[in-house]
């Protein structure tokens, strides 16, 4: 479920920018789907089988225009409603606003919190992704996710090759994603993805920001789709060793596998119940 198209928020390597998504406008110029609560309200009451119902994939459900136009939460309140699970993908402090919410979805179905940390180094934060809350800000949210025991995963991707794919920066991360007692942690490789639309948004980027990086960029990896980091392999052992020492989900399977599932008793209740 995506209520907004596009995205406010700026972050220097979204693949959402991408040529393959067939936006015909600037990708900051927010399309708004004013009738999705509508349509989910249509979608859910007729459903006598519960299910977890995700947001934020494409565009990030806490975008700016969300403070005026709610449809976020508004969608939640139905979701609640209908007694179905929510899993909510954001980068943004916004989603606090909706904690009542989340926390009372939790309860009688499951609320899954993802959030998304890839440097944990606040002013490269302020670089990579510029409209959007700072990592640390980010990790408070995580905790008090936690205080109301509402469980949260963490999206650890991108990681940047040649700007955060240091063994500094994914250590200061794991240890504050075990800090905040994640659940899981998403994490697709150390490296980065780009496609034609997010590539040439992304080398903009590397010339503003981090001078003659980008022909690094194309010596390395040319036209590529994966662009992985040289230090992929020793991170991603640090990764796995990290989260299973903290018996944290880190497979992308089994954190997808968590997401997508309800408890057994709220499958049971709506078989009963239809």
């Amino acid at each position: 479920m995506n209520v907004y198209r596009g995205c406010s928020h700026g972050c220097i390597y979204c693949d959402s920018r991408s040529k393959c998504y067939h936006f015909t406008h600037p990708f900051e110029d927010i399309e708004v789907k004013q009738n999705a609560p509508a349509l989910l309200e249509a979608a859910l009451k007729g459903k006598r089988r519960k299910c977890m119902i995700g947001t934020g994939s494409m565009s990030d459900p806490y975008m700016h225009c969300e403070e005026q136009l709610r449809l976020t939460r508004r969608c939640l309140e139905i979701i609640e409603k209908y007694g179905f699970g929510a899993a909510v993908q954001t980068k943004s402090d916004r989603i606090l606003r909706d904690i009542d919410l989340l926390d009372k979805i939790n309860q009688n179905a499951k609320c899954v919190v993802q959030i998304t940390l890839t440097t944990y180094d606040d002013r490269l934060c302020s670089i990579v992704e510029p409209n959007v809350c700072n990592t640390r800000r980010r990790i408070e949210v995580l905790t008090e996710m936690k205080a109301r025991n509402i469980p949260t995963v963490v999206w650890m991707t991108p990681i940047l090759p040649f700007i955060n794919d240091t063994e500094e920066n994914v250590r200061a991360l794991l240890d504050a994603c075990a800090g905040a007692q994640v659940k899981g942690i998403v994490c697709f490789g150390m490296g980065l993805t780009l496609r034609d639309g997010d590539r040439e948004y992304f080398y903009a980027a590397l010339d503003r920001h981090f001078p003659g990086l980008k022909q690094r960029y194309i010596q390395t990896y040319a036209n590529a789709y994966e662009l992985p980091s040289p230090n992929s392999g020793k991170l991603m052992r640090l990764f796995g060793d990290f989260c299973r020492e903290h018996q944290i989900l880190y497979k992308p399977e089994d954190c997808f596998q968590y997401m997508n599932q309800l408890p057994e008793k709220t499958r049971q209740l709506s078989f009963l119940d239809g």
